[in-house]
This record gives C-alpha cells, sequence and structure tokens, in this order.
C-alpha cells in the first residue's frame, strides 16, 4: 500500500515538474517573439521612406485584388440570381429524358396536375413555392405578320416569386382574371410588331395532331437577362395554354427554394423520396450553361490577377529586404560574432517580412472595404454583356472569405519574398561581414 502511495507521490511530482517546466518554455517562446516583433519594428522604423514604400505595394495590391474580385463576385452573383428568377427556378421537376427528348415531343412527358410526390415538393420548409408550367410553341399572328414563339403556359398567382428578374418593360404583367392575356419578350414584340392592348392569334398542334388557336390580348412586354430568350418567348395563363394544346398537367414543376445554397441538398433528400422512374429533379446549375461557363471563365481571371500581384509583392519586397541585409552585414556579423545563431538571424529577417504583410494586408482590407462600399453606392455603369439587350450598373461584393483571401495573399507573398534575403543574411561569414564596409 506504501508503494502505491509512493508512486503516486512521485508521479504527482513529475507532473508538477514537467507541468511547470512546459509553462516556462511557453513563457520564454512568448517573451522571445515579443522581442522579435519589437526589434523588426524598429529595424522597419530606420528607414521609414522603404518601409511606406514597400507597405504601399502591398496596400495598393491588396485593394486591387479585392476590387477585381468583388467585382467578379457580385458579376457571378447578380447572373446567378437572374437566371433562377427569370425561367430556371433552383429545381426543376420532369419526366426522366424530357430534356433530351421531350423538347420536340412535349406531349409525352407531361406531368399530372397533382400527385403525392408534388406535394411532397411543396411542403419541403425549404420551398418558397412550387408552380406549374407547361411548355409549347407555335406561331403568332398580328395583322399579316407571322412569326414562331416558344410559349410558357404559368400560373398567374404561383409565378410571382419566380418572375422577380423578369422586367416589364410596358404595359402590365399577368393576372389571373384575365385569362387570355399574355406577356412576350421585348424582342419578339419588335419581330412582331405588337404593343400593349394589340390582339394576337396564337397557333398550335393539339396532343392529337390537329391545329388549334386561341385569341390573346398583349397585356405586357418584358425583358430578363437573356436576350435570345426575349426573342423568342411568351407566357401566358397555364389554363388558357391547357385549353390551347388541349392537354390537362404540365411539362415542368419549378420549386423556388428559400435559399439558393440549400438546392442540393434538397434534392439530395427529395430524391431519397421520390420515384427516379416516374420523376427527374434537375437542379438549375444543370441548366444554366452560360453561366458555368462564364464562371470558369470570371474563376480563372481571378487566379491570373492574384498570381500577377503575388508577382508585384514578391519581387518588391524581395528587393527592399535584399538592400536591408547588405545595410546590414556588419550588423549581422557582429551579433553572429556575440553567438546569435543562424537560425535566430533567418528568423528575425522572416518575421520583419511577415509584420510587413500582416500590417499591409490588415490596411489593404480595411482601405478595400471601404472603397467596395463607397463605390458600390454609386454604382458602375455597364454596357449590355454578351447576350443581354441591356446594360447595368454594377457593385463590388465584398465577402469575409474573398477578404481573408486577399489578407493571406499579402502574408503568404511577403513570407515568400523574405525568404531568400532571410536566408542570405543567416549564411553571412562573421569576418566578411565585420570587414564589410572598411
Amino acid at each position: 500500500m506504501m508503494r502505491i502511495d509512493e508512486g503516486r507521490v512521485e508521479s504527482s511530482m513529475a507532473y508538477s515538474y514537467f507541468s511547470t517546466d512546459f509553462s516556462t518554455r511557453m513563457q520564454n517562446m512568448a517573451t522571445t517573439l515579443l522581442l522579435d516583433l519589437w526589434i523588426a519594428l524598429r529595424n522597419q522604423m530606420r528607414q521609414p521612406r522603404r518601409t511606406a514604400f514597400s507597405l504601399l505595394i502591398i496596400v495598393g495590391g491588396t485593394v486591387a485584388y479585392l476590387l477585381a474580385g468583388g467585382f467578379i463576385e457580385w458579376t457571378l452573383y447578380a447572373m446567378r440570381e437572374a437566371t433562377i428568377y427569370s425561367h430556371l427556378g433552383h429545381i426543376q421537376i420532369v419526366r426522366p429524358d424530357y430534356f433530351q427528348k421531350g423538347i420536340a415531343d412535349p406531349y409525352a412527358y407531361l406531368l399530372p396536375e397533382q400527385s403525392p410526390e408534388l406535394d411532397l415538393v411543396r411542403k419541403r420548409p425549404e420551398v418558397q413555392t412550387l408552380a406549374p408550367r407547361l411548355a409549347f410553341g407555335g406561331l403568332i399572328s398580328h395583322g399579316d405578320a407571322s412569326v414562331s414563339f416558344l410559349g410558357e403556359g404559368v400560373d398567374p398567382i404561383a409565378e410571382v416569386p419566380l418572375s422577380k428578374w423578369v422586367q416589364i418593360v410596358s404595359g402590365q404583367g399577368l393576372s389571373a382574371s384575365a385569362p387570355r392575356g399574355l406577356i412576350m419578350g421585348e424582342g419578339l414584340a419588335l419581330n412582331l410588331g405588337v404593343k400593349p392592348g394589340d390582339t394576337v392569334v396564337l397557333l398550335a398542334n393539339t396532343k392529337k395532331g390537329g391545329v388549334n388557336a386561341v385569341e390573346c390580348t398583349v397585356r405586357g412586354l418584358f425583358y430578363t437577362a437573356v436576350k435570345a430568350y426575349d426573342d423568342t418567348t411568351l407566357r401566358l395563363p397555364i389554363e388558357t395554354a391547357r385549353s390551347l394544346m388541349r392537354v390537362r398537367g404540365a411539362t415542368t414543376w419549378i420549386a423556388l427554394l428559400k435559399n439558393t445554397d440549400q438546392t442540393d441538398t434538397v434534392i439530395d433528400r427529395l430524391r431519397s423520396r421520390i420515384d427516379g422512374d416516374k420523376y427527374q429533379l434537375v437542379p438549375w446549375i444543370d441548366l444554366a450553361d452560360f453561366y458555368v461557363k462564364t464562371r470558369n471563365l470570371f474563376s480563372k481571371q481571378v487566379e491570373v490577377v492574384k498570381l500577377i500581384i503575388a508577382v508585384i509583392i514578391v519581387l518588391s519586397i524581395s528587393n527592399t529586404l535584399s538592400m536591408a541585409v547588405i545595410e546590414r552585414t556588419p550588423e549581422i556579423g557582429t551579433v553572429m560574432s556575440l553567438g546569435t545563431r543562424r537560425r535566430d538571424v533567418l528568423r528575425q529577417f522572416l518575421i520583419e517580412g511577415g509584420l510587413l504583410g500582416i500590417t499591409g494586408g490588415i490596411a489593404g482590407v480595411a482601405i478595400g472595404a471601404a472603397l467596395a462600399h463607397i463605390i458600390s453606392s454609386i454604382g458602375i455603369p455597364m454596357p449590355a454583356p454578351p447576350g443581354a439587350s441591356r446594360g447595368f450598373t454594377g457593385q463590388i461584393q465584398f465577402s469575409f472569405s474573398l477578404g481573408m483571401s486577399a489578407f493571406m495573399l499579402s502574408v503568404v507573398t511577403t513570407l515568400l519574398a523574405s525568404a531568400y534575403p532571410a536566408w542570405k543574411a543567416s549564411r553571412t561569414n562573421i569576418v566578411d561581414a565585420l570587414r564589410h564596409n572598411r
């Protein structure tokens, strides 16, 4: 029993010893780090102009990266939202192979008006609205003019949240109280020569192969972010479209979520509960080919900008620290002759470079965030992008991830720039360093 007690005492003493030793070492390391930081700060203040020039380069590069990256982030965000809230929605529910074969024969891929699966989707807490659409095509006539069109029969009430980016430029939107009223893209209206209030005739093939026509009134003209869509598409109440096509049901059910980031999660959960042989759930990203290609292009452009800024910072800071090494060669020889190890000299110059990067990064992110807010409040007039008919007012979107990326860019590049001068300083020959400039 006594042996056990003695063992416990010895174990307790050993733990106390190692705990005290660890605490002492940590305190010594903290003291050494603070001393190194103080020495690095004093060394940088010895050459205020050179230090200010280095900080100006780091801050300028950080701000440039933030503004360029923020503008691209906002552009992609606006394009994504315009794509979703103009005609795609977040999730499209269709029959399997509809997008491969159903465009040519939509009647073979009709969805029912109601089903337990659709009710399941509608009751999901992430779903804001679920709206039916009936796609069809045909000819539209006004006077002596006739052109082909792509039509969408929609629910005027359920479609409202889905059409935030469908801008009515003339007239008014769809209404449940006007079943024979339609809206069309301004490009299609220009080709046909119609305006709000005009009467047009829609001609389409029915499910049984016959031809049917319906007379409608143009309630309004719209435009979206996609000019090709505006040049060919019209919308009318889904009951009128069903009457024209002599069918029931819909070709697509469009689900709008409360948050775009929930798209993949909701699809995964729904696919586990919905029969894949009857229904196919398609995320908006699979249908937004133009957006995906634009995002990939802009992502590469951001990486190029980051690389250019990194090269500029590395070359500038490396040159600045190399000059500092040359000027302080006698000092390096003196401290090394007094017993300072080469790795301590290496650490000191790396700390000086890291301090420049941290200071410049913090200042650059702060200035960049302020400029992004000011520029966004004013707006950036932009011409119409490819595939669009109207220009827009751009903004700069500042995000935490972008700010961290800019900060890490400044810190990492300055540390890389400090590596060679620090190594060169640590390899200095003591005798030659003491005789330097003598």
